[in-house]
C-alpha cells in the first residue's frame, strides 16, 4: 500500500527583510559619518577683528588651541602641552615644508601662555608666515568711539 504525503514540498525562499534592515542601517551610518566636520569637533570662540581672509590661508597648516590650552595640529592632537611635544606634532604633520603658511586658531578664553607656546614652537621650527585667526566683528553703528 502506498501512503501519499500531502504536505507541500519545502521550497527554499530568501527572506529579504533582514537584508533590507542591514542595508538601511549601513546607509544611515554612512550618511551620519559623512556629515562630520573637523570644525565641529572643537567649539572655539575666536577673538574679534576686522579684516579679510587671505587666499593663502586656505592651504595653511592649521594649529588650534582650545580653551583648556590643548593643541591640535591638522587632525592630530599634541599629547602634552609643552613646547617639545608640540614641535614634534607640528613637524610630523607639516613635514619639511617650512614656507607653508600657518593659521593659528586660539579660543578667546585660552590662556595667553598657550598661544605664546604655540608661537614659540612655530618660530623654533622655522615657520615665518603665521596668521592668527579671528572672527569678524559685527557692523558698527555710525557713531564714533571715544
Amino acid at each position: 500500500m502506498r501512503i501519499r504525503d500531502f504536505r507541500k514540498d519545502d521550497e527554499p525562499e530568501i527572506n529579504l527583510i533582514p537584508l533590507i534592515d542591514v542595508v538601511l542601517c549601513l546607509v544611515i551610518f554612512f550618511v551620519v559619518t559623512a556629515t562630520f566636520d573637523t570644525r565641529s569637533v572643537l567649539k572655539l570662540e575666536l577673538p574679534r577683528a576686522d579684516g579679510q581672509l587671505s587666499p593663502a590661508q586656505t592651504q595653511a597648516l592649521s594649529v588650534l588651541v582650545n580653551a583648556e590650552g590643548r593643541y591640535f595640529v591638522g587632525d592630530r592632537e599634541a599629547l602634552r602641552t609643552d613646547v617639545d611635544s608640540l614641535k614634534r606634532t607640528i613637524a610630523d604633520v607639516a613635514g619639511d615644508n617650512r614656507d607653508r603658511a600657518v593659521l593659528l586658531r586660539a579660543d578667546a578664553r585660552t590662556p595667553h601662555q598657550a598661544v605664546v607656546t604655540a608661537l614659540d614652537a612655530l618660530g623654533q621650527l622655522g615657520f615665518r608666515h603665521i596668521a592668527i585667526a579671528t572672527a569678524l566683528t559685527p557692523a558698527r553703528s555710525g557713531g564714533t568711539a571715544r
